[in-house]
């Protein structure tokens, strides 16, 4: 930093700041940030990982959400500085190739599981948490577990249809069906 964007930073932000280290979508990053800085703002302006939403900034709506060491968090509620150490994930952590996208980013599409788009980041990222067990749920369990994330477009039924379609992919190895099983599931909705 020049003297006069350390002159702006302490005026924005104070001068107390720490270096941080942690790997974020795979890659380890070191960086000086003050000590107030949020995870979703150090995500947002130091790292240009804009798929970070931030909607209430209380923790409430839950479009910040990111994966620390693979659990869900709010990243406008946990500083930077809590992260040293830590994998964080965004979703852009899932496919880098637009033309060759992660089976729950397929499963959103194919199943309208977004409108806005405000909410899909934090939305697939639970998806990808809830399915790693691989366990299969019903569509109450997967509105639970997504209840934490507000949408106000979708109504929610396309999203728990996007999961249950995922969860279905990631069983298979990424293919849509894998045996009679899972095709009676998906007919039922499962």
């Amino acid at each position: 930093m020049t003297t006069t964007e350390n002159t702006d930073f302490e005026a924005k932000y104070g001068s107390d700041t720490r270096t941080v280290t942690l790997r974020v979508n795979g890659k380890d990053v070191t960086r000086e940030v003050a000590t107030r800085t949020t995870l979703a703002d150090f995500l947002r302006d130091d790292l240009d990982l804009v798929s970070v939403h931030l909607g209430c900034e209380h923790g409430v709506c839950g479009c910040c959400t990111v994966l620390l060491d693979g659990g869900s968090v709010r990243s406008c509620l946990m500083l930077a500085v809590q992260a040293v150490g830590h994998e964080v994930s965004t979703v852009e952590s899932l496919s880098a190739d637009q033309n060759n996208l992660h089976p729950i980013q397929e499963a959103f599409a194919e199943e309208q599981g977004l409108q806005c788009g405000f909410c899909t980041p934090a939305m697939v990222l639970r998806a990808q948490e809830i399915l790693a067990d691989g366990k299969e749920r019903s569509d109450d369990e997967v509105r639970h577990e997504i209840s934490g994330i507000l949408c106000r477009c979708t109504g929610y039924q396309n999203i728990i249809n996007a999961v249950q379609n995922a969860g279905r992919k990631l069983r298979c190895g990424g293919a849509g069906s894998c045996g009679a099983g899972h095709e009676a599931d998906k007919s039922k909705g499962a």
